[in-house]
């Protein structure tokens, strides 16, 4: 798939961050802009789970050559990263890149953020490497399980469209203000965040007296 080149070197943004913007525009402005991070139990067992795979280099099985911490990047989408594990797998003469990426919990369902993420890094690899990517993988530590996806031209469009509002984002520098919802007890941002006190808040008399008579997130 033949892809514009539109941002240069210079203007590409971290690949994950639209993982971040997928999930909670919020949190991604808190990490992308604001440089917040704050790591609890969750993130700790996604860091090492990522951090085993990206310690090997390659390996070959049969018609399938591993290449593991491939760096990517992407001119149409600005973006640029690290992807966790792309199969190369012998079509004839020819290897095609089929992208894994590796999640410590389970399936978010409807949630999309997971998906457009392994999206934009076949996107990066069509460009790379000239070619037209149909689908991939994410492996999900807590199932044990690979769930397949198919990059569509809905999920497509999704990931670009989702690409040019990080980079609105970021360009404007604005934290969103939160929209408190059950995702946000898995964030490990919350406690910076502060969803509950913060939404719908009209002055900042109003917001302290909040958080002093009631301290938790």
């Amino acid at each position: 798939m033949k892809h514009t080149a539109m941002y240069e070197e210079s203007d590409l943004l971290p690949l994950s961050g639209l993982q971040h913007l997928a999930f909670c525009p919020r949190q991604c402005a808190l990490i992308h802009i604001e440089g917040a991070w704050c790591e609890n139990r969750l993130t700790a067992e996604g860091r090492v789970m990522h951090k085993r795979v990206d310690e090997r280099e390659h390996e070959t099985r049969g018609d399938v050559r591993r290449e593991y911490g491939l760096h990517i990047r992407s001119r149409a989408l600005g973006l640029i990263g690290v992807a966790d594990t792309v199969e190369f797998r012998r079509d004839g003469s020819v290897w095609k890149p089929f992208p894994v990426e590796y999640k410590r919990g389970s399936s978010k369902g409807d949630n999309p953020c997971d998906r457009v993420q392994l999206c934009a890094q076949a996107i990066s690899l069509e460009e790379m490497c000239d070619c037209d990517i149909a689908a991939g993988a994410l492996f999900y530590g807590e199932t044990r399980q690979r769930e397949d996806v198919v990059f569509d031209h809905a999920l497509r469009t999704l990931t670009g469209d989702l690409a040019r509002r990080f980079h609105e984002l970021i360009e404007r520098g604005v934290t969103p203000q939160p929209v408190y919802g059950a995702y946000c007890r898995s964030c490990s941002l919350l406690a910076d965040c502060r969803p509950r006190l913060v939404a719908g808040h009209r002055s900042a008399r109003a917001y302290v007296q909040c958080v002093l008579t009631n301290p938790d997130p």
